[in-house]
């Protein structure tokens, strides 16, 4: 299931990624710690774990590391292991 990047409040669209950063930082989105490796982009990491490569945004905004796919080997990834505490964060931006 893809995740959308953005939400429509008041009119508007949001984008998600700092909601999601902070709350990894604040300990409210569980995640593990991955190194990356030589030849891995955010897309596979993100097939990896939810079974959908669009989600590779949500890797880039939980590690703080911006909006680009392919990472050099030895970033510190924070990958959330949960999609639904990821949409909770989400629901809850107004």
């Amino acid at each position: 299931m893809a995740i959308d990047k953005y939400k429509l409040v008041k009119g508007r669209f949001i984008n998600v990624s700092p909601w999601i950063y902070k709350a990894v930082e604040n300990d409210l989105i569980r995640y593990e710690t991955i190194i990356s490796e030589t030849g891995k982009r955010l897309d596979h990491y993100a097939y990896d774990y939810y079974g959908d490569a669009n989600n590779w945004w949500i890797i880039a905004a939980a590690s703080g590391i911006g909006w680009w796919m392919q990472v050099p080997e030895g970033v510190v990834l924070r990958v959330p292991l949960d999609l639904q505490e990821v949409m909770t964060v989400k629901s809850e931006i107004v």
